[in-house]
């Protein structure tokens, strides 16, 4: 969902990693995973109570990396440099397009249900803009230029008459920051996320415009992808992943107050503000098996050809493998 610029010596680290060591790493039965923040919630059950799971550390063993985004785990998994990752639909496909990444969706963090969260873009309570329309000549946030939320954006505004190359401004600010945006007048109308919607909503003054569900109900935010070189080699160590991918799901919605704390201990975010949503119904989706939504996938991948961030239509079913989640 964000795409921001990966430090060089991370990179150069686990690209020379990938170069000189990957024999020895599959060996070891080590994975490299990439993880990101927020909502990967079996990740953090995996990562912060590794003895829940009893493969972990016996049968094979994590190597966790920390990115600050989706694409450039696409680029680390094109390079050799991870064995599986955190995945936008969009970050996926373009690396299969762009960089002739060959990858399976092996899970699903979180998505779009009817009842569920949806990204969104709010407004002032006393803005004059009602309706989509109302947007043309407007200044608009997007937490990153060309992210994944940006073709649903761009098709709801064709839909109601605004272009969204011509008719508004998009400026590029984190999520984190987007209500304070809103607030003090940079932009007419902020895309909000979980937490932060809900630490907007909970002070007043502003109001929903529409959300991303108006274009599609079934939205896949985050899912885990695994090179298909490494699934195909290792078919043994990538089931041991999955199952805990599966596992780590089950913990995490079975005990909410546990995630709670896990998800504090990895996103340092207060449990009282946790509280106001993770795992509420203002809360993503989360598929209680992890398993992924293929159909909704390949709807995104269509909407993205359309809205011209994909230069040609892609088939989700070549990111279709083995083995995939649900996994006991």
């Amino acid at each position: 969902m964000k795409r921001i610029a990966l430090k060089c010596a991370v990179v150069a680290g686990l690209a020379a990693c990938a170069m000189s060591g990957i024999s020895s790493a599959f060996a070891q039965q080590t994975i490299r995973v990439g993880w990101t923040i927020p909502a990967e919630e079996s990740k953090y059950w995996m990562m912060k109570r590794p003895a829940e799971f009893p493969d972990i550390g016996k049968d094979y063993k994590i190597e966790w990396v920390q990115f600050q985004g989706t694409a450039p785990m696409t680029q680390a998994l094109a390079a050799g440099a991870l064995d599986c990752a955190t995945q936008s639909p969009l970050a996926l496909a373009q690396g299969a397009v762009n960089g002739n990444l060959q990858a399976y969706i092996v899970a699903q963090h979180v998505s779009e249900k009817p009842g569920s969260f949806s990204v969104y873009w709010a407004v002032k309570d006393d803005s004059p803009i009602k309706t989509i329309a109302d947007l043309k000549g407007k200044t608009l946030s997007i937490n990153t230029l060309g992210s994944g939320i940006y073709g649903p954006l761009a098709i709801l505004l064709r839909q109601n008459g605004v272009d969204p190359e011509k008719d508004i401004k998009l400026v590029e600010i984190g999520f984190s920051l987007s209500e304070d945006a809103l607030r003090s007048g940079r932009v007419d109308a902020a895309v909000m996320n979980q937490p932060f919607a809900a630490r907007m909503e909970a002070k007043g003054g502003t109001r929903k415009l529409f959300s991303l569900s108006q274009q599609q109900p079934d939205i896949v935010h985050i899912l885990d992808a695994c090179r298909k070189d490494f699934v195909d080699k290792n078919p043994e160590l990538a089931k041991h992943y999955v199952r805990d991918l599966t596992l780590g799901m089950k913990k995490a919605l079975a005990n909410r107050d546990e995630t709670l704390k896990v998800v504090n201990e990895v996103m340092k975010a207060p449990i009282p503000v946790l509280e106001t949503y993770l795992l509420k119904s203002n809360d993503f989706a989360r598929d209680p098996g992890a398993a992924p939504n293929f159909p909704a996938i390949q709807k995104m991948l269509d909407t993205y050809t359309e809205a011209g961030l994909l230069p040609k239509k892609v088939d989700v079913a070549q990111f279709k493998g083995p083995i995939v989640a649900p996994l006991q």
